[in-house]
């Protein structure tokens, strides 16, 4: 080391050996002579032919797999030699980069980097380190005798940076990669790999993620959605399918068909209109006057109604029961029958005070104690409600409501204090004349039903009077379910409630099917009461006729008033 300079020199390149001796303690070498230097000579070529004489070692020959283990060891060694080094450089010299810099390389890292590789970090051109004091480094070294006399004489040789690999170099070498859990093969179409490669691998797999979790979320809004579509195309197709069959019903194919349609339309409630959308108000006019019912001239006369309150007894002499229930099954309907032995049982329950509701005919008849019930009077049940009454109401003696202008052709039905059943025409009484019938008939309890027969309703009443039956033109009415209500002569009641409107296949019973019963059980008089879905029968616990609504088929509507049996 050369403490004067303060240089420190560097291993430099072997020389080649001299062929003369160096020189000493400043003495000149001496030259060799032409026979020195052909002995050298001699004695070169000696050992050049006892080397080339010598046995040759045979090297067996590998095969082609031990080949390519070779081939790979060699490859790995080499490429795992070139990634130290490269590491070691990148080590050695970082360069300061801006974050704007390192944020462009990192964006331009991940558009290029493909999803199941893993991406070689880029290197940097290492900087060469200048020479420095480095005495521990060159204390083992030993300088030439030439470099210690003359240091200035002779360039100091400079460290040679670690070379940069090439793209050729890197492309070759394949980057070590870690073990990536294989994913599951997607199927995509090509659109979708068009957009996988315009938008970058990562974006497109985020955004299908995004969209996964979507149709995830709204999987359960989809099937309601479709649900909700198939319900509205099938009542879309039922509609038209009725729509179509009234048409045709209503057109000059069967008359029988169309009279019996259009009557049994204006009895209902709600329906009344249908017939106007295919049918002229003539034509309406014209059908029911074709089956329009005759009107009675006569009062009823009460001394044909002998009430005995002696039990009757069966041919077996036993009692007979207070209250006989019979079932009547009819061609177009089914019917059940009470007949109450003693008529002072039967009596009016009612809601009054009015309210905006009513309740259904089981509530009405606990609420009385009594034990058996049916519907009967005009109320107004627009929407279920059932919370009011029409025309006119009596209970008890007392008249809760006093409407008798409130329909045309109203009929008040009911029972004396004398247990006689009444049915008297009240179209043209005023309230005061209300008033004066029922104290003097001394009205106990009594409703009001329509007797109307337009090209806006088709309602009848009376059925059988002081024993004679109802004459009437082709059916009298339509086919629907109904309510009556008679008297025989020994005074017992006979309550009549029958179902249709498709209930178990029954179309409803006629105006003609009621007067048959009535008069095949011995009625004197009878009257229809209410009919459609509000005819429904009570009985010792138990619904014996429901309501023929889908939906009210284990009860009935809810109703403001009704006849039970206590």
């Amino acid at each position: 080391m050369n403490e004067k300079n303060n240089v420190t020199p560097t291993v430099p390149p072997r020389a080649p050996r001299p062929t003369q001796k160096p020189v000493r303690n400043g003495a000149a070498a001496k030259p060799q002579s032409a026979d020195a230097l052909k002995a050298q000579l001699n004695a070169a070529q000696k050992r050049n032919a006892q080397a080339s004489s010598a046995p040759k070692k045979v090297v067996p020959q590998m095969s082609a797999v031990q080949k390519s283990k070779v081939s790979s060891a060699v490859s790995n060694t080499a490429s795992k030699e070139l990634q130290s080094r490269i590491a070691a450089a990148q080590s050695r010299a970082k360069p300061a980069q801006s974050a704007a810099v390192k944020n462009e390389i990192k964006n331009r890292q991940a558009v290029s980097k493909p999803v199941s590789q893993t991406t070689v970090k880029p290197v940097t051109q290492p900087v060469a380190k200048p020479a420095v004091n480095n005495q521990k480094a060159t204390a083992n070294v030993q300088k030439p005798m030439s470099a210690q006399r003359e240091p200035q004489s002779k360039p100091v040789p400079q460290k040679q940076p670690v070379p940069k690999p090439t793209q050729s170099a890197a492309s070759q070498t394949p980057p070590v990669r870690r073990p990536v859990r294989p994913e599951p093969e997607r199927i995509t179409s090509p659109q979708m790999q068009r957009r996988r490669e315009t938008v970058g691998a990562h974006v497109y797999e985020e955004k299908e993620r995004v969209r996964r979790n979507v149709k995830k979320k709204s999987g359960p809004l989809k099937i309601v959605v479709r649900v909700l579509s198939f319900l509205l195309t099938f009542v879309i197709i039922i509609a038209a399918t009725v729509f179509v069959s009234l048409k045709m019903i209503c057109g000059d194919t069967s008359p029988a068909a169309k009279e019996l349609l259009v009557t049994t339309l204006l009895e209902t409630g709600q329906m009344k209109d249908i017939a106007s959308w295919f049918l002229s108000a003539e034509e309406i006019q014209q059908i029911v006057d074709g089956n329009k019912m005759s009107a009675f001239e006569n009062d009823i006369d009460s001394s044909l109604i002998s009430i005995d309150k002696t039990p009757e007894a069966n041919e077996n002499g036993a009692e007979q029961k207070d209250i006989e229930v019979v079932e009547i099954s009819g061609r177009t309907f089914f019917g059940t029958l009470l007949i109450i032995k003693d008529p002072s049982r039967v009596e009016l329950a009612s809601t009054y005070p009015w309210k905006e509701e009513g309740v259904p005919l089981d509530k009405l008849v606990n609420d009385a104690g009594a034990v058996a019930g049916i519907n009967g009077g005009l109320y107004n049940s627009t929407n279920n409600s059932g919370g009011k009454p029409y025309g006119v109401v009596v209970c008890k003696g007392e008249i809760q409501f006093n409407e008798p202008q409130q329909y045309p052709g109203l009929v008040l039905i009911g029972f004396t204090e004398d247990n006689i059943l009444e049915i008297i025409p009240i179209g043209d009484y005023s309230k005061k004349d209300i008033e004066n019938l029922v104290r003097d008939k001394k009205i106990r309890d009594a409703v009001t039903f329509q007797e109307e027969a337009s090209d806006k309703n088709n309602h009848f009443v009376q059925l059988v009077i002081n024993g004679e039956a109802r004459d009437m033109n082709g059916m009298g009415s339509g086919l629907n379910p109904r309510t009556a209500i008679g008297q025989r002569s020994d005074g017992s009641v006979l309550m009549l409630v029958t179902d249709g409107r498709g209930k178990a296949g029954h179309l409803g019973a006629s105006a003609s099917d009621l007067i048959n019963i009535m008069v095949e059980y011995g009625a004197v008089n009878a009257a229809n009461l209410d009919g459609g879905s509000s005819s429904c029968m009570y009985y010792n616990g138990e619904y014996l006729m429901t309501s023929v609504t889908f939906y009210y088929s284990n009860s009935s509507w809810k109703l403001p008033l009704g006849f039970v049996v206590k």
